[in-house]
């Protein structure tokens, strides 16, 4: 049982045009039509395919790296809850000499309340970060927010300083 193809003029006109070529000319259009659809499938179905493919083994090292990066930091967390409570004065005494040692006068220390807030005056970028690692490990102390600005005027290729203040919370009692 083989289904008729609706019979319009373009129809019968393409069908014309098919049945006026010559078998040479028909086996042309046939391999040129193949081509097209060849493209076709490249374009649509192989193409981005193949791209995935290629981008899916730096996206895997890229999410190892990162969930190994989570991994440590769980880790440090976990050490950080199984560390004994520390009261407010302990952890004040603990940013004072965190303070002293990598800020030096740079750094000015207030307490209100339970948050400890730290002006920064042409700190460097080094110091700043060991002073939060200090602070997160010995004083159990978080940052809470974080007003800074780089200091303006530093020769190309130094070490950025900052300037700003520094809000950190204080464990509970």
């Amino acid at each position: 049982m083989s289904k008729a193809m609706p019979s319009s003029p373009q129809n019968r006109s393409l069908m014309a045009t098919w049945a006026n070529l010559e078998a040479r000319e028909r086996r042309l259009v046939g391999w040129a039509l193949a081509v097209v659809v060849l493209a076709l499938l490249w374009w649509v179905a192989l193409a981005p395919a193949i791209k995935t493919l290629r981008a899916a083994g730096p996206q895997r090292q890229a999410l190892e790296i990162q969930a190994e990066q989570m991994q440590r930091l769980q880790a440090e967390a976990e050490t950080l809850k199984a560390l004994p409570k520390m009261g407010q004065s302990e952890a004040l005494r603990a940013l004072e000499t965190a303070g002293k040692q990598r800020l030096g006068a740079s750094g000015q220390l207030n307490v209100v309340g339970d948050r400890a807030n730290v002006t920064l005056k042409d700190v460097p970028a080094a110091a700043l970060a060991e002073y939060l690692a200090d602070a997160r490990a010995n004083a159990r102390a978080a940052p809470v927010e974080a007003r800074l600005s780089r200091v303006p005027g530093a020769a190309p290729g130094t070490p950025a300083r900052w300037n700003g203040t520094l809000s950190l919370s204080l464990p509970q009692p």
